[in-house]
Order: C-alpha cells, then structure tokens, then sequence
C-alpha cells in the first residue's frame, strides 16, 4: 500500500444525528473519518443515505462544507434521515437509541459507487451498517471491489453477532477496535487470555487479519502490523469532550500508514490527531496544520 501516487478513500456507513437533550450534532463514525481523512489531504468519499427531510439536507451541507464528495450519498424517499436519541440518567451516563430503520439501513449497490471503490487504495467501514440486509449486502458487494480493505468495530447493542464481525474481519486487511471490543471479540471466539497482545495475536491468526490496531482512550494505542507491535501512551490534554476522537484517530493513523512505512510515527500522529479532537468540542474540529505541528513538535 506503500508509494501510491494518488490519495483515495471511500467511507462507506452510517450518517446521522446524535440527538442529546440540549442540542443535535451531526456524527456517525464513517462520516467522521471522512472528514478528518479529507482535512489531512486525502480525497474522501462517502457512501450513505439520507433521508428526504431537512435533518438530511442539513446533513448534506455540513459534509459537503468540509469538502467531503457526497456525490455517491443516495436520497431516500421512504425513510427519515438517520437520528440517535441519547438519553443521560441522573447520573450524567447515557444510553442510546439508534433508531431502526433509518435511510443508511438502505443504502443500494450502484454502478458509480463500485467504480469508487475499485478507484480507491483504501475502503473504511463499521459493523453497524450491517444491522439491516440491504446495507448489509451492498457492503458485502463493495467489499470484493475494494484493493484494502480497513474495519472500524463499533459494538452497538443490539446491531450486532460475532458471527458477522468474525466474517467481516476475515474479508478486511486493518481491523481497529477499542480495548472493551478487544475482550469481547476475543472471548467469543475462543481466546481466555485477558492480556491485549495475546488477544491481538489470538485474532490476528483466528481471522487471517494481518493488521489490528487497539485504541485504549487517553493511555494511548497499540498497533499491529508486519508481524511486530507499535505502542504509543497517547497525549496528556484538557478534554472537553471525547466525541468523535476514536475517528479522527484513524483517519489520521491511516493517513500515515497507507502512504509511509513509519509506523511509530503513524501511531503517534493518529493519538495526536485523536487528543486534539478531544480538547475541543464536537466530533469534527478544525486543526490547523500549525496546531499539528506545535502540538507534535515532529
């Protein structure tokens, strides 16, 4: 994946509305890779579907707005524009509901958006949008077009089994999950070890997935690649919120390690990138290039 001339990637998944009791923000995990990936360079496009509202449209503008190509985001005349109703307890915790079925639930196989992914060096997608059989099969049909092909587990009760993520991990070159998904993925195919580079190795031969990478929140991330591990203990930063960090995360790890062979540097970039989102409000910050570089002092 090393030395390509051209910079491509297609996004393919949910984009919403985290809809909190106070204000809505606009989010979904592709779609933040998305635009973090074409804020640091790389032409992005993303596959989703909306719906015919204004919730969708104002979607469209916002995407659109970071120059994100949103020519392959279909229009759905049936269904609303997806939405997550957040809801905290007394206590501040919050649980979710992704409500079912949202336009993304549907988004169809088209001539132009195998021809994206072909185009691409690289496709990023999540395990929620498979949740229904039509995104679910487009996916699937996309997934045999693609050159590489990168996996962002997102455990989301009750959208999903281990059955799939295992098939969809089987299909990927780069999988990435947070240290909670690792345990859980682990254990329910068959590892007893509680130690994360055990659980990376046991996943690495259980699926043939030559490339894992483990965020772990404010200490850091570990990466996997080329048969050795890469560590990082991630940033120390004043956090405002952690909205949208993990995306941004790999957007920018993978801006590094699709395109140089310095993986060290590729993981402290990505935990730099995910810190500063963190110290701002909101999944998609503007980070100038100057604050990169005073932050990373590379």
């Amino acid at each position: 994946m090393n030395n390509v001339m051209s910079e491509k990637i297609v996004c393919f998944g949910e984009v919403l509305w985290d809809v909190l009791p106070t204000e809505k923000i606009a989010g979904g995990a592709p779609m933040n890779v998305s635009i973090r990936l074409q804020s640091l360079g790389i032409d992005t496009k993303m596959i989703s579907k909306i719906g015919n509202d204004d919730l969708g449209k104002e979607l469209l503008n916002i995407i659109k707005d970071k120059n994100v190509d949103t020519s392959l985001i279909q229009i759905d005349e049936t269904h609303a524009t997806g939405e997550v109703l957040v809801k905290l307890d007394t206590n501040g915790s919050a649980t979710y509901d992704i409500v079912y079925p949202s336009a993304w639930d549907s988004i169809l196989i088209t001539k132009e958006n195998i021809e994206a992914v072909r185009e691409a060096d690289a496709f990023v997608f999540g395990s929620l949008a498979g949740r229904d059989t039509i995104s679910k099969n487009t996916l699937l049909t996309l997934l045999k077009e693609a050159k590489y092909k990168i996996f962002d587990v997102n455990i989301r009760p009750p959208f999903y089994s281990f059955t799939f993520i295992k098939e969809l991990m089987e299909l990927s070159d780069f999988v990435k999950l947070n240290d909670e998904e690792l345990v859980e993925v682990a254990h329910a195919l068959g590892s007893n070890s509680d130690v994360i580079e055990d659980n990376i190795l046991f996943l690495s031969k259980e699926t043939n997935t030559k490339t894992i990478c483990l965020t772990k929140g404010n200490d850091g991330a570990i990466l996997y690649i080329d048969n050795q591990f890469y560590n990082h203990k991630g940033f120390e930063v004043k956090v405002v919120d952690t909205i949208g960090a993990g995306d941004s995360f790999l957007a920018a790890l993978l801006s590094k390690v699709l395109y140089t062979n310095d993986y060290q540097k590729a993981i402290e970039f990505g935990c730099a990138i995910g810190a500063l989102v963190a110290s701002h409000k909101g999944a998609n910050p503007i980070i100038s290039d100057e604050e990169i570089r005073n932050f990373i002092k590379f």
